[in-house]
């Protein structure tokens, strides 16, 4: 219909949003338009911001509003260690554990060939040639335990036992098919002081 056309737009946009159907959009959509026109100007402002804003870091390339972001930055870090994990949410997951003190890498995805993501789209490279700064003595892949997680890792380990580093694994403490950034703090703390060589 003629006069729905902004509203679908929003239904559209909203259905972008991880793990939201047609149903959640649209009853997202009518809350907001309905009942809180105040949050949607506040949410609409917030990732204009935030887009605008936001970017990778130079070094970790997870996200930050600086060239390269207050971790990467923070001479109290382990420069020894660097923590591989698959997104920033990953890595913020780990950060609340306050368990581990090394520096990290986002990959910003896994490898999946079926939906032709290759090492180049996860930024693998790049990845290297941070590690091979000659100050990084220990690799810890903390992909995640999906089987696209495991095989990044395997690929990872490959190459970073070529080059002659250290490469550990989280232990299996976090549950087989699960993703960091919704397992509880206690476990990844444990999976990470068990981690193990691969």
């Amino acid at each position: 219909m003629q006069d729905h056309i902004a509203l679908q737009a929003l239904v559209q946009a909203l259905k972008r949003l991880p793990g939201v159907g047609e149903r959640s959009a649209s009853r997202m959509a009518y809350h907001l338009l309905q009942h809180d026109r105040e949050g949607a100007q506040l949410l609409s402002q917030a990732l204009t911001q935030a887009v605008a804003a936001v970017k990778h870091c130079q070094r970790c390339h997870t996200l930050t509003e600086f060239d390269v972001c207050g971790t990467c930055q923070d001479s109290t870090r382990d420069l020894t260690r660097l923590c591989v994990v698959e997104t920033p949410s990953d890595q913020s997951a780990m950060e609340r554990t306050q368990a581990y003190k090394g520096l990290y890498f986002v990959l910003m995805g896994k490898l999946n060939p079926i939906e032709g993501i290759g090492p180049k789209d996860i930024g693998m490279q790049k990845l290297i040639e941070r590690a091979n700064d000659g100050v990084v003595q220990e690799i810890i892949l903390a992909t995640n335990f999906t089987a696209e997680g495991e095989a990044t890792a395997h690929v990872l380990s490959d190459v970073f036992k070529r080059k002659g580093l250290a490469v550990t694994r989280l232990a299996r403490g976090v549950p087989v098919g699960s993703e960091l950034e919704y397992v509880d703090l206690g476990t990844i703390a444990h999976a990470l002081v068990d981690r193990r060589s691969t």
